[in-house]
């Protein structure tokens, strides 16, 4: 069997002596893991580092196998990625949120924006909103989407500034201000695309990270992954 696809390298194994297990992001295979031999050798040590988009060939005699990759390097940006902690930790998270997806699994949407983000990683200009935007979205591919479309109490569509921890929808100003305490508030940014504050941004951090503890990482025994705290860290310090 044989195919061939674009892909986000997002993780990395030691296999044997001079092997690597190199797991990716692909276009159209999901998230897909294949053996390199000799990736652990001096040419590709400083090209098969996560963060670098590549082109693919995977072999194998059947499909259930790990199977093997020939790689072809497109866009190197782990030397850069590298360079900003802010980056990298926001790498480490993106990694993160994509190995919740069954492997194999194709999402090309999710690989289309995780590939929009790698490039602009150590912006703290817009790309913490679009992260948060990309955990929006991935708790609506495994699942467990938030309905934002209209208020959980009313019906109303106009006004929705909350979202209740209990159901994950929305709630509008006016319903929820007799106990608005117990509620989440729902930054703009997340229903229409506009500008997002620092205080928008960390709303929305905080409005997702509630739902992707409890719905996603919790039930599966995962704590939530250190590189998104260590993000949010070093977003604080930016300002």
């Amino acid at each position: 069997m044989e195919w061939h696809d674009d892909g986000l390298i997002i993780g990395l194994k030691k296999h044997g002596e001079t092997s690597l297990i190199l797991e990716a992001m692909t276009r159209a295979h999901g998230r897909h893991l294949g053996l390199v031999r000799g990736g652990r050798s001096k040419r590709w040590q400083p090209l098969l580092q996560p963060g670098n988009s590549v082109e693919l060939v995977w072999r194998a005699r059947l499909d259930e196998h790990l199977g093997l990759y020939a790689v072809e390097v497109t866009q190197p940006r782990a030397a850069n990625l590298m360079a900003s902690a802010l980056a990298l930790h926001g790498l480490n998270h993106l990694s993160a949120l994509l190995r919740l997806l069954a492997e194999r699994d194709p999402h090309p949407d999710v690989y289309e924006a995780a590939l929009r983000i790698a490039d602009d990683l150590g912006d703290a200009g817009a790309t913490p909103a679009a992260l948060v935007r990309f955990e929006f979205a991935m708790l609506t591919e495994l699942g467990f989407g938030l309905d934002l479309s209209r208020c959980a109490a009313s019906g109303a569509i106009e006004d929705l500034i909350y979202v209740s921890p209990k159901s994950g929808r929305a709630v509008s100003r006016a319903s929820g201000a007799p106990y608005h305490e117990r509620l989440l508030p729902l930054p703009g940014f997340l229903r229409e695309q506009t500008a997002a504050q620092a205080a928008d941004v960390a709303a929305g951090f905080r409005l997702t990270g509630y739902f992707l503890e409890r719905d996603v990482f919790a039930p599966r025994g995962l704590k939530m992954p250190e590189a998104r705290s260590a993000y949010l860290a070093e977003l604080a310090k930016l300002g």
